[in-house]
C-alpha cells in the first residue's frame, strides 16, 4: 500500500489529485471544529458522554465528534446517505424514475442526481429541526444546552446544521469528480480516524488509574487486528467462473478459442450495506432522542438493535449486488462474443446458473458483513470492556475504514494503469 502511494506521488496528475483530496478533507475538519451559534458546548460534550452506548453516540463516531459539539458539520454525510437510499429504493418501486436511470443515459444520471441533492437538503432540514428540539428540550442538571431560545435562535441553529449537511455533500462530490476514491466514503474514513489520538490517550489513561486492565486492552488490540485481516482477504476475494469462447474463422484468420474466467467478488457491494443499514438502524433512537426521550431498549447494546442491524445489512448486501450485477445482461454478452460457460447452454440456461452462483456468494458476503458488523455490540451487551476500553472503533467503523482503503489503493492503481505506469507493480 505504502509502495503504490510512493509511486502515484510521482505522477504529477494524481499528486494534484492526492492534494485536492486532502485539502477536502482539512476543510472539512475545520467545519468540524466551528460551533453553530447560542449551543453550550462544554455542557453537551458532557450530556453526550452519557449517551456513548446508544445510537447517538454511534452517530457521533461517525461525524469525527462533531454531532457532539454541535458544529456546523454536525449532521455530517448522514443526510445524503439517507437520501441515496430513499431515491434508489423508489428508482425500483417507481417506473418512471427506473426508465429515468436506465434509458437516459447520462443525462438521467444527473436528473436522479439533482434529485438526491434536494432530497439531502430536506432530511437535512428535519435532522436540524430534530437536533435542535434535543437542545431545547435536554438539560445537564439544571443547566440548558442552549444559551438563549426563540424563533431567531432555532431558524439559525436548523439552517446552518442544514448548510453544513449540503457543504458536506458537496464536498464528497468534488473528492469524487477531482479527487481520488469516492468522496462520501472517504469523508466517513476522515471522520472515524480523526478520533485515534483521543482513544488512545483515553485508553492509557484508564490503564494507568487501573479502570482497564492492560491484558483486556491488548485482547481487544489483536481482535481488531484479527477483523482487519479477515476484511482484507474476504474484500480480495472472488468466485471465478469458467468461461470459453468457440472457434471462429473470418478469412485467413482464426478467432476465439481461449479460456478465461468470470470474476465474482465475494463482497460485490463493499462497505455501502454497513453504512446504510447503520443509518437506517439508528433511525428510530435518533427519533426519540430529538424528541426528548430515550430508547433503552433499541440503543447500540441491545440485542433487538443487533438483530434489526443484522437483517438490514443482509437486506442491502443482495439490493447492492443486483443492481450492480444483472446475469441476464452477462448471459447475452457472453453469446454474443460466442463465449459458454462448460455444461451450461447459451442464453437462460447460463443467466440462470450465475444468478445461482451470485445469490450463494451474495449470502456468505452479507453474513460475514453482518457478523463482523454485530459482534462487537454483542461482545458490548455482556461485557464493558469496550465501554472502558476508550476505542469506539467497533465492526462498522473497522469494516469502513479498512474497506476504503482498500477501495482508495484500487483508484490510485487504476489510476496509474490508465497512464501505461508499471512502476507499482514492482
Amino acid at each position: 500500500m505504502l509502495q503504490t502511494f510512493r509511486n502515484a506521488w510521482k505522477i504529477e496528475e494524481i499528486r494534484k489529485k492526492i492534494l485536492f483530496t486532502l485539502f477536502m478533507i482539512l476543510l472539512y475538519r475545520v467545519g468540524n471544529a466551528i460551533p453553530v451559534p447560542y449551543v453550550n458546548v462544554e455542557l453537551l460534550g458532557q450530556y453526550f458522554t452519557q449517551l456513548e452506548s446508544t445510537v447517538l453516540g454511534l452517530v457521533n463516531v461517525m461525524s469525527g465528534g462533531a454531532f457532539s459539539s454541535a458544529t456546523i458539520f454536525a449532521l455530517s454525510i448522514q443526510p445524503y446517505i439517507n437520501a441515496s437510499i430513499i431515491i434508489q429504493l423508489l428508482c425500483i418501486a417507481i417506473p418512471a424514475l427506473e426508465r429515468m436511470a436506465k434509458d437516459e443515459g447520462e443525462e438521467g444520471k444527473k436528473k436522479i442526481n439533482d434529485i438526491t441533492r434536494y432530497s439531502t437538503v430536506a432530511i437535512a432540514l428535519l435532522q436540524g429541526f430534530g437536533y435542535y428540539m434535543l437542545l431545547r428540550n435536554n438539560t445537564l442538571g439544571n443547566f440548558p444546552l442552549l444559551s438563549e431560545t426563540g424563533v431567531w435562535q432555532a431558524i439559525v441553529i436548523i439552517l446552518t446544521f442544514t448548510a453544513g449537511s449540503a457543504l458536506v455533500m458537496w464536498m464528497g462530490e468534488q473528492i469524487t469528480e477531482f479527487g481520488i476514491g469516492n468522496g462520501i466514503s472517504m469523508i466517513l474514513f476522515a471522520s472515524i480516524v480523526s478520533r485515534f489520538p483521543t482513544q488512545i490517550i483515553t485508553s492509557v489513561t484508564n490503564i494507568g488509574n487501573g479502570t482497564l486492565q492492560w491484558w483486556a486492552y491488548l485482547l481487544t488490540l489483536i481482535g481488531a487486528l484479527v477483523l482487519i485481516v479477515l476484511i482484507v482477504v474476504v474484500t480480495n476475494a472472488e468466485r471465478r467462473i469458467p468461461v470459453q469462447y468457440s472457434k471462429r474463422v473470418v478469412g485467413r484468420k482464426q478467432y476465439g478459442g481461449q479460456s478465461t474466467h468470470l470474476p465474482m467478488k465475494v463482497n460485490m457491494s463493499g462497505v455501502l450495506p454497513v453504512i446504510f443499514a447503520q443509518s437506517i438502524a439508528s433511525i428510530p433512537a435518533t427519533i426519540a432522542a430529538f424528541s426528548g426521550k430515550t430508547l433503552t431498549w433499541f440503543d447500540t447494546t441491545s440485542l433487538l438493535y443487533a438483530l434489526v442491524y443484522f437483517l438490514l445489512i443482509i437486506f442491502f448486501s443482495y439490493f447492492y449486488s443486483t443492481i450492480q450485477f444483472n446475469p441476464i445482461e452477462v448471459a447475452n454478452n457472453l453469446k454474443r462474443n460466442g463465449g459458454f460457460i462448460p455444461g451450461y447452454r447459451p442464453g437462460k440456461p447460463t443467466s440462470e446458473f450465475i444468478q445461482k452462483v451470485l445469490n450463494k456468494i451474495t449470502l456468505f458476503g452479507a453474513i460475514y458483513l453482518s457478523i463482523i458488523a454485530v459482534t462487537p455490540y454483542l461482545i458490548s451487551h455482556w461485557s464493558n470492556v469496550a465501554r472502558t476500553s476508550g476505542i469506539s472503533l467497533g465492526g462498522t467503523s473497522i469494516i469502513i475504514v479498512v474497506g476504503v482503503a482498500l477501495e482508495t489503493v484500487q483508484a490510485l492503481e487504476n489510476q496509474m494503469l490508465m497512464r501505461h505506469y508499471k512502476g507499482f507493480l514492482e
